[in-house]
């Protein structure tokens, strides 16, 4: 069994059951049926998926991974507290139910609206038929926020509240970290999410086992209402359905738009994805912003200063609650340590000249924090927060000058292939290097064959093995799923990775769906073309100018009418959204020649949802 690396060698206890009481506890409820369906009766989430858990661990998994998929896959209604239920198991996030005056405060509604839907029927089964009357986002991550219609009707298409009255509470700043993670690397982001989260693996011992925050997302269609309450500072409060919430604003932690909220009145303390039953990511494997943990750190330190000596109960957005004002604060203190220590340690040794792959090698947690189950490497991993750290601070460059003008991958690896005496030479010392127990260098070794004779099935085959054991080996959920998830594209292929983020679309702002699109813009395609359009939004009293030159879209706002611009354009807002979804100009208003339109559509690419990973 390989060491993952995800935390010193020291095993905690695993005759402690205080995890499984506290998952257990309060539980009211099962799901009303195995399967949740969208519309169109697909299967959006299926609770059988996770029925293997219920068996003693195989060999295929190791001992740690397999405690924390059996704790995350308990699924059904909970009582947190009086007026505080949660919804788990029904997603990879947990959707709260802060009980009010007239309805429900819903907090995180999942990812997929079916599933927030499922959840928000059993809840009504039990606790009767309570209106919504506030939904909360907590961050801005797509997990808290993408099931938003299964609890809320759809508004305009804009994403305006329309004829809705209920309030949207989130953090400043979400909708723009919102997009900037979902829509301007969506793509990028989710191909490789198809990794770390093991989309594509069969649920079960030799595949998927979950995530370490959950079994896996669901399959549905997510979407956005934009919020109309935004909370900007800490002790900000509002009080929704009769219930007060006092806020705390957390950026840069877990998410760049992130909050905690205190209900004082309930003794209880909602840390979002601040703190969970986990190591966390300073840089997630399917890309982010990389996250600062000294920042993160502090801001636990303030949730402890703040909440803990009023806390009887700790909630989060995954994983199971913890009682106790005792329990709380050891709770909250070791999680702040941890993020704390992998930033302090990284950079001292980053000043003592070693590199981020160095110093990942050379970093183990304090004992203390190691026997803590809560401070394990199920999502995150204290090998890749380590790099994470190094990069924020030093950049992507290792500091030798051998580093600066690499050779691409392909090239790279012929090179490899050519120096070691061909690719039989490759395949035979990859062998031989399996057959000892080095995966690690095996799975570098044969990836050069794999990328210097990509049809090589021989070549696939052994990385694909190699792969394979690793992933068994793995304490990290993401990096096991990365590793299978790895193997079965080396074998059967890439299945194309779906774009759930479609239902977005209409709450984004017009400057943001014009931000996309430059992204999109062919550069040394556009690099001739010269051209500018006026847009005049009709239902938002916006005009915007946009010229293309030099291959850069840039767009503006302004008051100058159209007289020097190609092309005018008179449109609503949904009318643009149909326009690029390929609906044409139908009720659309313009002057000049539609062909500077037609030109400017021409030059944009198609992000590519499958484009490989682990071959070239």
């Amino acid at each position: 069994m390989n060491r993952a690396a995800d935390t010193a060698d020291i095993t905690p206890d695993f005759a402690d059951r205080t995890d499984f009481e506290n998952a257990d506890r309060g539980f009211v409820a099962p799901p009303e049926s195995a399967l949740v369906t969208g519309a169109d009766g697909h299967v959006v989430w299926n609770f059988d998926d996770t029925a293997f858990l219920d068996g003693d661990c195989p060999g295929t998994v190791h001992p740690s991974l397999w405690r924390q998929a059996q704790l995350c896959a308990r699924a059904g209604l909970y009582e947190v507290t009086e007026g505080v239920f949660q919804i788990r198991g029904y997603d990879l996030s947990n959707m709260s139910l802060i009980e009010g005056d007239r309805g429900i405060v819903v907090v995180d509604p999942l990812v997929s609206p079916d599933c927030a839907a499922a959840g928000l029927a059993l809840y009504r089964a039990e606790r009767g038929d309570r209106p919504v009357t506030a939904v909360i986002y907590t961050h801005s991550h797509i997990d808290h926020f993408g099931g938003v219609h299964g609890v809320l009707s759809a508004r305009d298409p804009d994403g305006s509240p329309g004829g809705s009255d209920v309030p949207i509470v989130a953090p400043q700043g979400f909708m723009a970290h919102s997009v900037t993670e979902n829509i301007y690397a969506g793509t990028a982001m989710l191909r490789r999410g198809d990794y770390y989260s093991g989309r594509g693996l069969d649920p079960g011992p030799t595949g998927l086992v979950g995530t370490g925050l959950g079994f896996t997302a669901s399959n549905g269609t997510p979407g956005l209402l934009s919020p109309t309450v935004e909370i900007r500072h800490t002790g900000q409060e509002a009080v929704l359905d009769g219930v007060l919430f006092r806020f705390q604003m957390t950026p840069g932690t877990e998410a760049p738009a992130e909050m905690n909220f205190m209900l004082p009145e309930r003794h209880a303390l909602c840390v979002a994805e601040n703190a969970g039953h986990n190591l966390h990511n300073i840089l997630t494997l399917r890309g982010a912003l990389v996250r600062d943990g000294r920042v993160w750190s502090r801001q636990l330190t303030e949730a402890i200063e703040l909440f803990a000596h009023d806390a009887d109960v700790l909630f989060a957005s995954h994983h199971w609650p913890t009682w106790g004002r005792d329990r709380i604060r050891s709770y909250l203190s070791e999680q702040r340590d941890l993020y704390g220590y992998l930033h302090d340690q990284t950079l001292r040794l980053a000043n003592q000249g070693h590199t981020g792959i160095e110093i990942a090698e050379m970093l183990e947690l304090p004992p203390a924090l190691s026997r803590a189950w809560h401070a394990r490497g199920y999502y995150g991993s204290v090998s890749h927060n380590v790099k994470a750290v190094y990069q924020r601070y030093m950049g992507w460059y290792d500091g030798n000058p051998a580093s600066l003008w690499e050779h691409p991958p392909v090239e790279t690896a012929k090179r490899y292939v050519d120096c070691i005496g061909g690719i039989d030479a490759v395949l035979e010392k990859g062998r031989a290097y399996l057959d000892e127990g080095d995966l690690r260098f095996a799975a570098q070794l044969l990836k050069h064959a794999v990328f210097a004779e990509p049809d090589n099935t021989d070549a696939k085959e052994l990385l694909a093995d190699t792969f394979e054991r690793l992933g068994y080996g793995a304490e990290c959920a993401t990096w096991r799923n990365c590793y299978l998830t790895g193997a079965r594209e080396l074998r059967t292929g890439i299945r194309s990775t779906p774009l759930p983020t479609a239902g977005m679309a209409g709450a984004l702002t017009v400057g943001q769906v014009f931000d996309a699109l430059a992204i999109r813009v062919d550069g040394p395609r556009a690099w001739n073309e010269s051209l500018s359009l006026h847009w005049h939004f009709t239902d938002l009293g916006e005009m915007y100018r946009m010229t293309l030159h030099n291959g850069v879209l840039v767009h503006s706002r302004t008051t100058q009418p159209p007289d020097s611009t190609d092309f005018a354009l008179r449109l609503t807002k949904p009318q643009l959204l149909r326009l690029l979804s390929g609906r044409g100009l139908d009720g659309v208003r313009y002057s000049g020649d539609p062909v500077v339109l037609k030109t400017l559509m021409a030059l944009l690419d198609e992000p590519d949802p499958g484009f490989a990973v682990v071959t070239p």
